[in-house]
């Protein structure tokens, strides 16, 4: 059991013969006790200041604790939107890479039909030519017979 300044205030020690001088140990308790109530105080405000620094640090602890999970949360969500955008990127790009297939097919084939409309407009413009070239020719060799020499003259004496 720990002694308090009042126990040591309190004590009565027996008195011999030749025993020590009273006033001297009465002083030498005085100081005693002013020694080990400072001590007391001392030790109740280290305590004190201990309870207060281990609030502190388990206040800190918490707050430790809470960014920790945040930065793991943090993380699982960065984690999660980054394979989200590598889905969605990859989903785009076959959406472009379907778009791209399906507009190079319909050129293709719209040059494919050019391509035959342009075959088709130049037989008939050969055939066109050809046709006009006979009808020409039909039409000179109308002009160099005789009849139309004689068809000529005929007009010209009739007036």
């Amino acid at each position: 059991m720990a002694l308090t300044p009042l126990d040591i205030h309190n004590k009565e020690f027996s008195r011999s013969f030749r025993g020590y001088d009273e006033d001297q140990v009465n002083e030498f308790l005085d100081q005693v006790i002013k020694d080990y109530e400072a001590l007391i105080r001392e030790n109740k405000e280290l305590q004190n200041q201990l309870v207060t620094i281990q609030e502190r640090l388990d206040h800190f602890a918490n707050i430790e604790e809470t960014l920790s999970k945040t930065i793991i949360v943090a993380q699982e969500a960065a984690d999660e939107l980054k394979l989200n955008s590598k889905k969605e990127a990859q989903l785009i790009i076959k959406e472009a890479e379907k778009n791209a297939d399906r507009i190079i097919n319909e050129s293709l084939s719209k040059s494919r039909k050019v391509s035959v409309e342009i075959e088709e407009l130049k037989k008939q413009a050969s055939i066109y030519r050809t046709r006009f070239r006979t009808l020409i020719e039909a039409q000179l060799e109308l002009l160099s017979k005789e009849d139309w020499n004689s068809l000529e003259r005929t007009e010209i004496e009739q007036p």
